[in-house]
C-alpha cells in the first residue's frame, strides 16, 4: 500500500533522514521506533504533504504522491494523527469528530462513522457534548485516533500516541490499534514506546539518526538485546 524509497530529508545543513527504504503492506500494523531526533516526524510530515523531501519517492497505492498537496491526500485515502493531538479545544468532542469527518460523502456515513468511535471508546459518547480542551490527556488522544478514523482511512498514520500517557491508557489505546489491525486497517505506528508498538506491529523498523537501523518481526525485534540497544 505505502512504499517509501531513498527518501531524504534536511532542514538546511541538518540532515534529518538519510534515504530511508521502508514499505507497509494493506491490512498490516507497522511500527517505526526511535529516541527523540531519529526522523520519525520528519518522516511522518512528509508522508502527509508539509514537508517536501530532497530525494526519493512515496508511492501510496501505486501512485506517486511528489505532485500530491497536502490537502488533497486525505481524499486518497491517508489519514495522519499528529504528535501533539492537533484538536480543536473549544469545540465539543462531536463537533471535533464532525471536523474529522469533512470530507465525507454523505450524512449517513458521518453519523455512522461517530457511533463506529463512539463504540471503540464508549468514554468520548459520554462527553460528546464537552469541549476537548476539557478532557484529560488520554481522552484527548482518544479522539484525536477517532478524528483520524472519521475519514474512513485506507492508511492510518499514528505519530507517538502514547507520549505523555499513563500506563493503563497506553494499554487501551495497545487494546484499540488490536481491534483495528482486525479490521483489517492498514496502520503505520510511530511511537517511542517499542512495547507498545511491538504488542499490536507485525513488523518493527528501529530508526536512529535518521537511518533504519533494524527490520524485523515485532517478536524477533524484542527477543534480540542487540537490536533492543538502539532503542536506549
Amino acid at each position: 500500500m505505502l512504499e517509501i524509497s531513498g527518501i531524504t530529508i534536511r532542514y538546511g545543513p541538518f540532515l534529518a533522514v538519510n534515504a530511508i527504504d521502508l514499505r507497509v503492506n494493506e491490512g498490516e500494523i507497522v511500527g517505526i521506533v526511535g529516541p527523540n531526533g531519529a526522523g520519525k516526524t520528519s518522516l511522518v510530515k512528509a508522508i502527509g504533504g508539509i514537508v517536501r523531501p530532497d530525494a526519493g519517492r512515496i508511492v501510496f497505492q501505486s501512485r506517486d504522491l511528489s505532485d500530491v498537496p497536502a490537502h488533497l491526500r486525505i481524499g486518497l485515502g491517508i489519514s495522519i494523527v499528529p504528535e501533539g493531538r492537533g484538536l480543536f479545544p473549544r469545540m465539543s468532542v462531536e463537533e471535533n469528530l464532525l471536523m474529522g469527518g469533512y470530507a465525507l460523502a454523505s450524512a449517513e456515513e458521518m453519523a455512522r462513522n461517530i457511533e463506529r468511535c463512539f463504540a471503540l471508546f464508549p468514554v468520548l459518547a459520554e462527553r460528546r457534548r464537552q469541549a476537548a480542551g476539557t478532557l484529560s490527556g488520554g481522552q484527548q488522544q482518544m479522539l484525536a485516533i477517532s478524528i483520524g478514523l472519521m475519514s474512513t482511512p485506507k492508511l492510518f498514520v499514528l505519530d507517538e500516541p502514547s507520549l505523555g500517557l499513563a500506563p493503563i491508557v497506553i494499554a487501551e489505546i495497545g487494546r484499540t490499534l488490536r481491534k483495528l489491525r482486525e479490521t483489517g486497517l492498514t496502520v503505520l505506528l510511530i511511537e517511542q514506546n517499542a512495547k507498545l508498538t511491538c504488542s499490536v506491529a507485525q513488523r518493527i523498523y528501529i530508526l536512529t539518526s535518521g537511518i533504519v537501523r533494524h527490520h524485523d518481526t515485532a517478536d524477533r525485534v524484542m527477543a534480540s538485546p542487540e537490536v533492543l540497544e538502539h532503542l536506549i
